[in-house]
């Protein structure tokens, strides 16, 4: 186990987390916030820290995130990836663990884009026969 800084990025959607993880006492820092606070739902701060969870590390790292792009939900999982690839990096044995969850994996999933003479992307106009 390191004792230095870990870095990691994880992605989704148009939201980028830029993570770095040391030994410490669990205290997660989002952009200068505490995790809640900054995301805001309980659901969502559970989604984030799933990979701790995995790995059985609760409590046991400090974390400091830079999250930007994208709203809250894809944040939460920019969050999620990075967390999981820092964990990764700062003991290899978690690797198997966190790759069966599939946390290591990058959603690829984006929002489609809106097409002329559309009301969105796939959604019409109202169709008038008269």
């Amino acid at each position: 186990m390191a004792t230095e800084e870990i870095h990691a990025t994880g992605r989704r959607k148009d939201a980028v987390a830029s993570l770095w993880i040391s030994a410490g006492t669990g205290k997660v820092e989002v952009n200068g916030k505490e995790l809640l606070p900054y995301l805001t739902r309980e659901s969502l701060v559970t989604h984030a820290t799933e990979p701790f969870r995995t790995v059985e590390m609760e409590g046991r790292l400090d974390v400091r995130i830079r999250a930007r792009g994208g709203g809250l939900s894809g944040q939460a999982g920019a969050i999620r990836h990075a967390l999981a690839r820092a964990l990764a990096k700062f003991d290899p044995e978690f690797r198997k663990p966190l790759k069966a969850a599939g946390m290591l994996t990058r959603d690829a999933r984006m929002v489609e884009r809106k097409k002329y003479g559309q009301v969105k992307a796939r959604k019409r106009f109202q169709f008038s026969k008269r």
